[in-house]
């Protein structure tokens, strides 16, 4: 008898033992998950940033400037910044393009990318296996970059990191507001935003773009009139909105073969830009990203427009001329 009753007392504190383990780590697992607002304002629950994939290039820039990069496993093709980091990670595609079987090969416990990602049927297929998704809106604006970038930050565990980035966009802000208020009574430029993939593909890009809002915030007309999205580009459409600067992507302007090439486009060379050689480029994640270097982006095309003569480049990880 006195045997079985140890064996009870054992069974018992045995039990009970499993049960405070187990609500003890069950009370860590909750602790340890994050909650975050998408873009249809859900709350999505995370519980591991430990294998991330990002599904387009803004987001890959802001994981690296979070010091998560070493946790990133896969990137979209639109990834270009930091510097090589296409050729460093497994590829999952275009953003506009993916499948899910790319994706779950490289084992991601949060997958985080553009609200607008193509198609949508995959971010069905990841979440039905497990996968945590986490899409946000696309900012157009210096206050939702800001927004966006503490988003990714509290899904990594990087709030301190964030702030110290949001903290270097606000310098780049205030010098911005003082370039804006010291040419307040002086006329606008008229800046036209050309997509160019050579000769073949040449497309106007309008008011509610990346470029185009840029172009809003840094007190600059939009020669695209109420053009939205991207239109194709005809030689009478440029010579009537008689543009004073071409703004392109970096590439775009490359694959034309520099601003001579460009010159060449039907009616380009009959404007005031084409006939005073004004262009202006910039890579196209710097301009359109909105990630932390959205504020040198719009300083660096303020530059470009207002205080430069001729051609001006600026690329985001050099010195701008």
């Amino acid at each position: 008898m006195q045997i079985i009753r140890s064996n009870v007392c054992k069974a018992w504190i045995l039990s009970v033992s499993i049960f405070v383990l187990f609500g003890t780590l069950l009370c860590l697992a909750v602790a340890a998950s994050i909650e975050v607002t998408d873009a249809e304002d859900k709350t999505v629950v995370i519980t591991s940033s430990a294998r991330i994939v990002s599904l387009n290039g803004s987001t890959t820039e802001i994981l690296f400037a979070l010091g998560v990069g070493d946790n990133v496993v896969g990137c979209d093709a639109s990834s270009t910044y930091p510097k090589g980091i296409r050729e460093r990670l497994p590829s999952v595609g275009y953003q506009y393009g993916l499948n899910a079987e790319g994706i779950l090969s490289l084992n991601p416990t949060l997958v985080i990318g553009r609200d607008d990602v193509r198609p949508p049927q995959v971010v069905q297929q990841l979440r039905m296996a497990g996968v945590t998704v986490l899409l946000l809106k696309e900012p157009r604006s210096f206050e939702a970059a800001k927004q966006r970038l503490r988003t990714i930050g509290k899904a990594v565990g990087r709030e301190k990191k964030t702030e110290a980035l949001i903290k270097a966009l606000d310098t780049d802000i205030k010098a911005l507001e003082a370039k804006l208020a010291s040419r307040k009574e002086q006329p606008k430029q008229k800046a036209l935003f050309l997509y160019l993939r050579g000769t073949q593909t040449t497309l106007v890009l309008g008011t509610d773009t990346a470029p185009g809002a840029v172009f809003d915030i840094i007190g600059v007309e939009n020669a695209a009139g109420s053009i939205k999205g991207n239109k194709p580009m005809t030689a009478e459409a440029v010579i009537a909105a008689q543009p004073d600067v071409y703004v392109l992507f970096t590439t775009s302007l490359e694959s034309v073969g520099g601003v001579d090439g460009l010159l060449k486009l039907p009616g380009l060379a009959h404007t005031p830009a084409g006939q005073n050689r004004r262009v202006v480029t910039l890579d196209g994640q710097y301009l359109s990203g909105f990630g932390p270097r959205c504020g040198r982006a719009a300083l660096d095309l303020f530059r470009g427009i207002y205080e430069t003569d001729g051609y001006f480049v600026a690329t985001g990880d050099e010195e701008s001329h």
